[in-house]
C-alpha cells in the first residue's frame, strides 16, 4: 500500500462547507429565481412550435457562459461565499437553463423538420461548449487584471 496522499479535490471548498439546510435553502431560492428568469426570458422571446427554440437556446447559452465563470470564480480563485457556488452555480443557473425544454422541443420538431431538429440539437450543444469557455476564458482574463 502507499503512502503517497490522494490528491485534494478542486472543488472542495477553502472553508468549512455550510450545514446542509443552508444548501438546500440556498439551491431552492436560486433555482426558484432562475426559474422565473427563464419565463421572462421565454416571455420576451416567443417561438412557434414549428420554428427554433431561440428562448431556450439563449438561456442555455447565457447560463451556460455564466457558469464557467463561476466555477473560475469559485474553483481557481477561491471568491465568495461558502454558498455562492450552490445558490448561483446549482440554483440560480440550474433553475436558468434547461437541457429538457430543450431536447422536447427538439424531438416535437423531428417528424416535420428533421433538418431543424438535428441543427438545435448539435448546434445548441456546440454553442453551449464554446460559451462555458468563453465564460472560463473571460474570467481568467479578468483575474489577471
Amino acid at each position: 500500500m502507499s503512502s503517497t496522499p490522494l490528491p485534494v479535490d478542486p472543488d472542495e471548498p477553502a472553508v468549512p462547507s455550510p450545514s446542509t439546510p443552508s444548501v438546500l435553502a440556498a439551491i431552492a431560492l436560486g433555482g426558484g429565481l432562475g426559474a422565473l428568469a427563464r419565463a421572462g426570458v421565454a416571455e420576451l422571446l416567443p417561438h412557434p412550435s414549428d420554428g427554433l427554440d431561440v428562448a431556450t437556446l439563449v438561456t442555455n447559452v447565457v447560463g451556460s457562459m455564466l457558469l464557467g465563470a463561476l466555477m473560475v470564480l469559485v474553483v481557481e480563485h477561491r471568491h465568495g461565499h461558502p454558498l455562492l457556488r450552490p445558490f448561483v452555480g446549482v440554483g440560480v443557473l440550474g433553475g436558468f437553463t434547461t437541457f429538457s425544454t430543450y431536447a422536447v422541443h427538439a424531438r416535437g420538431l423531428l417528424a416535420d423538420h428533421p433538418v431543424l431538429a438535428l441543427a438545435e440539437l448539435i448546434g445548441g450543444v456546440v454553442l453551449c461548449l464554446v460559451s462555458v469557455g468563453v465564460g472560463v476564458g473571460l474570467m481568467r482574463l479578468w483575474g489577471e487584471e
